[in-house]
Formats: C-alpha cells, structure tokens, sequence
C-alpha cells in the first residue's frame, strides 16, 4: 500500500511530525511526504491512503500551508469518491476551536467523496504526551483498519 502523508503547518510542527510518522512507516510501506500547499486534489490517487497531519492555526483556522490546498478543493470541487483518508489535528486545548485546522481539511475531503479510515486523531500540546507517540498508535490503528475495513 502506498502512503501519502500530507500536511498543513504553520510553524513547522505537522511538518516534524509528519516526518517522523513516516519514519515510523517506511520500513513496511511506501510512504512519500508532502506539503498540504503543493498537494495536487485532482491527482489524488484511489490506490493510496493519505494520512493528513494537520496543525491549526489563529482561532481555529486552517495553517498558512493547508490554505492553497483547501481553496483548490472549494474552486475545483473534485469527485474524489474512493480515496481514502486519515487525518490527525494537533492545537492546544488551552485555546478556543482546538484541533479545528484538521477538523476543517476532514470535512472538506468528506464533502467531496473522499472516505476517512479509522478514527479522527488528535494531540494536545497543552498535555505532556509528544504527537509522536500518538500518532504512531493512530496510524496504526487507521492502517488495520484500512487493511480490514469495518462494515456495517
């Protein structure tokens, strides 16, 4: 399975961990890691799993990097039924809209077609638990899940 980690920083922070998810990953996987501003919506791919880390920024707005991305969803509006998704939120819940940035790309993909996997992630920088010990239990979660996708 190929994984595409994409993410939406406005500092820096999905970017670090984002790379380190991938890290994590890409002993047993094919994983690629881009930025949410060079993402291409249309070339999204129905082999692939995305994996979006996204931080948020301001009073619950998307990262300066996940805007361009957001815009060519709304501007081009792609049918992206079959692709799959798993997104992570990082904020900090000492502020109003915590983890909205990722909430916004997770209602945008599904808005379009596009299926999330496993369950909404999330890390509190006001807690004292780092992303990255988070993150590799989400995906690991969202990856059985993907392989053994849950009926109804």
């Amino acid at each position: 399975m190929i994984i595409d980690i994409l993410f939406g920083t406005e500092s820096g922070n999905a970017e670090l961990v984002a790379e380190d998810l991938a890290e994590a990953l890409g002993s047993e996987h094919e994983v690629r890691v881009s930025d949410l501003a060079d993402a291409d919506v249309g070339g999204f791919r129905q082999d692939s799993l995305y994996l979006i880390i996204c931080s948020t920024h301001g009073e619950g707005d998307l990262p300066q990097s996940a805007e361009p991305f957001a815009a060519a969803v709304h501007e081009n509006s792609p049918d992206l039924a079959g692709v799959r998704y798993a997104v992570f939120g990082l904020g900090d819940s000492t502020y109003p809209n915590y983890g909205r940035g990722g909430e916004l790309i997770d209602e945008l993909l599904g808005a379009h077609g596009a299926t999330r996997v496993g369950p909404y992630g999330r890390h509190d920088a006001a807690g004292r638990t780092e992303p990255g010990n988070l993150t590799a239990s989400w995906a690991s979660e969202v990856l059985s899940e993907a392989h053994h996708p849950v009926t109804a």
